[in-house]
């Protein structure tokens, strides 16, 4: 909005989501006529087992669409699947090992072809903190686990650092099918990122336990996050976007987000 675009936003729970007043909020069952006069379109709902909502309601919505000159869909790097820590750039041919992987992979593929030919671009995330989506909430909640894995890497991102680069790229359109990988600069275990937050908070971190030791009790999510270990480079990213991320580490990243939730930043 800051940017002079006119927004339009569409929930489930339209009644829910808390935005800023004049921000538009639609049904998304209701919001067909939306994108009569729509120019940029952004997707950043998950695929399920039916596969991409967004398109399963409004494909042909999206391919009238008269106005329409841009689409970016929040993608995952779940779709490079398990590396065994080996470095993934945005060149790197797709091999999903995870069912939620391979969903990911085949929603992409769809969106491509909804575009017809449009500008659209596959904006691949590692995993997304914040504000209210970090380690501090996990250590607050008392269900943080420190699980000691060495040598075992995640990638992640600040959602921030994600805003700048999908509205970045909506205001630079390229050719149908652009990837960018959404990582910031320093891969690092899960542990030292949970320590990191505490040491913020003030507080001891959680006992630290084995990964065989967790696994009993780890989701089938959470198990098919530690049986797959890569790396991911967003250098190209960065580069095509003229972009140097915010937050380049988990460090930078948390310490931004306790000064923000204290009033600081």
């Amino acid at each position: 909005m800051a940017a002079g675009f006119a927004v339009v936003a569409g929930s489930r729970e339209p009644e829910r989501v808390a935005l800023k007043a004049d921000l538009r909020v639609v049904g998304f069952e209701a919001a067909a006529a939306q994108f009569e006069n729509a120019t940029h379109l952004v997707s950043t709902a998950p695929p399920s087992a039916a596969g991409d909502p967004v398109l399963a309601r409004y494909a042909e919505a999206i391919a009238a669409a008269p106005q329409l000159g841009w689409i970016g869909y929040l993608s995952s790097t779940s779709i490079y699947g398990d590396r065994a820590g080996a470095v993934v750039d945005e060149q790197t041919p797709p091999l999903p090992t995870s069912e939620r992987g391979r969903a990911r992979l085949a929603a992409e593929r769809a969106w491509i072809a909804a575009a017809g030919g449009r500008p659209l671009d596959l904006f691949r995330a590692a995993g997304i903190y914040g504000p209210g989506r970090s380690a501090f909430d996990q250590l607050r909640a008392g269900n943080a686990r420190r699980i000691l894995a060495p040598g075992h890497v995640f990638c992640r991102i600040h959602r921030d650092d994600i805003v700048r680069a999908v509205q970045t790229a909506m205001q630079t359109p390229g050719a149908c099918g652009r990837v960018f990988n959404l990582a910031d600069e320093e891969p690092a275990e899960s542990a030292r990122v949970l320590e990191e937050a505490a040491r913020l908070l003030g507080i001891p971190p959680p006992p630290a336990i084995s990964l065989a030791e967790a696994w009993p009790g780890l989701s089938a999510m959470a198990r098919s996050f530690w049986q797959e270990r890569r790396r991911i480079s967003s250098e190209l990213t960065r580069a095509t976007l003229g972009l140097h991320w915010r937050y380049p580490n988990f460090r930078v990243g948390l310490a931004s987000i306790l000064a923000e939730e204290l009033g600081e930043g």
